[in-house]
């Protein structure tokens, strides 16, 4: 995953946040008279209407009055990302519906999606927040262990993989490659919310900030797909950036259990799995090297409906036509996606290069069909 495709999942500590692709999903806060925080985003500056609000439940409204595409973030002062909104095209606007708890912020407009960004500091006040059910809690807790669960699983299968490339055996390496990278793709989200995991592990050679040299900056998955899928070769360097990559997972491993989990962040996690799918695997761009792009996609697919599923006796609750348009989109995706599968309950899929372009537009436009649904899920769950 690029470094500019980026929307959390999960926060760190002391902070609760959800990110709503769809209109409707806004919360009232205290900021302007409309209860939103609008930001005016251009390739210069970026202006924010409330720069002090309550604690709580907030709708931050973005408008990109540039001529560049832009993204928001949202940001601890040490940098850390809360959450962000990418893709946001000139003349265009995003909605941002966040619970945001009491302390100092960052808003970061990034014009081009690159660098560090325009900053403002913002600060929420007050005690804000509300109790959830018991029902509500159960999600969260079986999320927890969820992810929890992929991490922990990643560790061997990466080790293999890390194993194969200091071995120097090109193709050992190369059936390790994607399996290796499941457990990330189920929940991606959750290592997006520490902020520098996912660009040292998942980067991809032009999601590099400016001035970073590919050759010394270039580390992660990507960076050795490239040599052995490619390059058909395993360089000295290659065998230590397999050790990096192990180091930087175990990280990740032992992170999980640190962040925060919502409810709404699950049912707003879920919605960017499918933004992943549609960004990165139907385009072919996630693995230009190896074509495993369909083994990414029922990963990010897995891990989407996980969350959903954990959160679907509160929208059946609160949306029961939402839950019925939910189940059919996302049984009608896996059927058409389980075409590729060479077996039924395994993780063998087409290479991605032999899929053509009508197959890939019908793969595009079922991702569609499930994510705009899906991104009702945040406000059937925060109802």
């Amino acid at each position: 995953m690029s470094t500019t495709v980026r929307s959390a999942l999960l926060a760190t500590t002391g902070l609760a946040i959800a990110v709503a692709a769809a209109t409707g999903c806004a919360q009232k806060s205290g900021a302007d008279g409309d209860g939103a925080i609008k930001v005016a985003a251009s390739d210069t500056a970026c202006e924010v209407s409330k720069k002090d609000f309550p604690a709580g439940k907030a709708t931050i409204e973005v408008e990109n009055k540039g001529a560049k595409v832009t993204e928001l973030y949202v940001l601890f002062p040490d940098g850390r990302i809360v959450a962000e909104r990418e893709n946001i095209g000139p003349g265009t606007k995003a909605t941002i519906t966040a619970e945001i708890k009491a302390g100092d912020y960052e808003f970061a407009c990034k014009p081009g999606m690159k660098g560090d960004g325009i900053r403002t500091k913002v600060k929420a006040t007050g005690k804000g927040g509300e109790k959830r059910s018991p029902e509500l809690d159960a999600a969260v807790a079986a999320y927890r262990a969820y992810a929890q669960e992929q991490a922990d699983e990643t560790l061997p299968k990466a080790q293999a993989f890390a194993d194969a490339v200091k071995a120097g055996d090109v193709e050992a390496a190369k059936k390790a490659y994607a399996p290796s990278r499941l457990g990330w793709e189920r929940t991606e989200p959750v290592a997006e919310s520490f902020g520098d995991i996912d660009p040292k592990v998942d980067v991809r050679e032009d999601g590099l900030e400016a001035g970073q040299d590919p050759a010394k900056d270039w580390k992660g998955w990507h960076r050795l797909e490239k040599s052995l899928f490619q390059d058909g070769k395993i360089t000295d360097q290659d065998k230590k950036l397999a050790d990096t990559l192990m180091a930087d997972l175990t990280d990740w491993q032992k992170k999980v259990g640190q962040a925060e989990i919502t409810p709404t962040s699950m049912a707003n996690g879920a919605k960017e799995l499918l933004d992943e799918v549609a960004t990165g695997k139907v385009t072919g761009e996630e693995e230009r090297y190896s074509h495993t792009d369909l083994v990414d996609f029922k990963g990010n697919l897995e891990g989407a409906q996980k969350a959903y599923e954990l959160l679907k006796p509160t929208a059946e609750k609160n949306d029961p036509a939402l839950v019925k348009q939910l189940d059919t989109q996302f049984s009608a995706l896996g059927v058409l996606l389980d075409r590729y599968r060479a077996d039924k309950n395994g993780y063998d899929f087409t290479s991605y290069d032999k899929v053509g372009d009508a197959e890939r537009k019908e793969l595009s436009d079922g991702v569609n069909s499930l994510a705009e649904p899906l991104s009702k899920l945040v406000a059937a769950v925060a109802k």
